[in-house]
This record gives C-alpha cells, structure tokens and sequence, in this order.
C-alpha cells in the first residue's frame, strides 16, 4: 500500500511540475532562499551515473532497473519484520515512479533543489529519489542499529558468536 502510495504521489507532482507549473518551459521557479524548482531531465540513475545517450542504452537502464525493482518487491514480500517492509516500499514505489518517468519521456524528471548559497548538498531530485534514498537509509540504520531480531513466535534468533566472544570464554 505504501509503494503505491508513494508512486501515486511521485507521478501527482511530477503531473503538476511539467503541466500546472511549466517548470520544463519556466526552467526555475524560486520558492525560499534555500529550495528551488529547478526543472532538470536525469537520463542516467543516481548522480546521473549510468547515463543512456542512445534508446538501447535508455531501454537497457529500464530493464536494469525493473530487475532491481523486481528484487525489492520480492524481498518485501518475503520480510517479516514490518520497518524492513516499510523502508522497502519507500524503495519500491520510487523506483516504479522512476522507471515509468524513463519509459514515457526516455530520462527521469528531476525538480527538487535545495542550495545554500552556491553549495548544493544534492543534485536536483525529485519525491521518487527521496523516497528510494529514505528507504535505504532505514534499512541501513536498521541493519546497524538493531541487533537483536525477533522470529515471527516471537522468539530471539541466535546470533553467531564473534571470535573475540569465544577467546573471552576460553
């Protein structure tokens, strides 16, 4: 429910940056001294790495990146734990709004820009990447954070002794 969610929302606002607003004709639109609609076309993923110059290249990202979304559905599916399942819907519903940006324009529209002054701390993005970098995030936090996880009766899962664990007890 939360990916579709998020992909709902991601597609509204991207609906609204290049109908209502204009943004691609506009290029800016100045909101607070900090944050800007700045309208940017991503043809690449992340930091535009991977960029396709070519419609084989644009197709192959898409391919690339429906394998990737087909993986964070399917771990979601089989995950237990219910803050797991929420950081990879955030990952799953921005990547599907991201994909589908690719697939109808060829590139992902990007509009969110937060500056300082001249420093930018991001490149241009949008909710989709926010979203798929809040998800990562949490799994990240999650994965250092917690160290005991719990089997669905409830029970403690083991975890594996350390070497230095055992060199204690000997």
């Amino acid at each position: 429910m939360l990916a579709s969610l998020v992909f709902i929302a991601d597609q509204i606002v991207k609906y609204a940056m290049l109908g209502p607003l204009q943004l691609k004709s506009r290029g800016v639109i100045h909101i607070i001294s900090f944050f800007d609609l700045t309208y940017a076309e991503n043809r690449g993923v992340s930091m535009s790495f991977l960029t396709a110059d070519s419609d084989g290249e644009r197709w192959a990202l898409v391919g690339l990146t429906a394998v990737i979304a087909i993986g964070v559905a399917i771990w979601m599916w089989r995950e237990k734990l219910r803050g797991d399942v929420l950081a990879l819907s955030l990952i799953l519903g921005g990547a599907l709004g991201n994909i589908v940006d690719r697939v109808r324009y060829g590139y992902v529209v990007d509009y969110a820009d937060l500056h300082f002054g001249a420093f930018r701390p991001f490149y241009i993005f949008n909710l989709a990447d926010a979203c798929i970098s809040i998800g990562v995030l949490i799994l990240l936090a999650r994965a250092f954070l917690i160290s005991d996880k719990q089997t669905i009766d409830g029970t403690d899962v083991q975890q594996p002794e350390s070497s230095a664990d055992i060199v204690e007890k000997s």
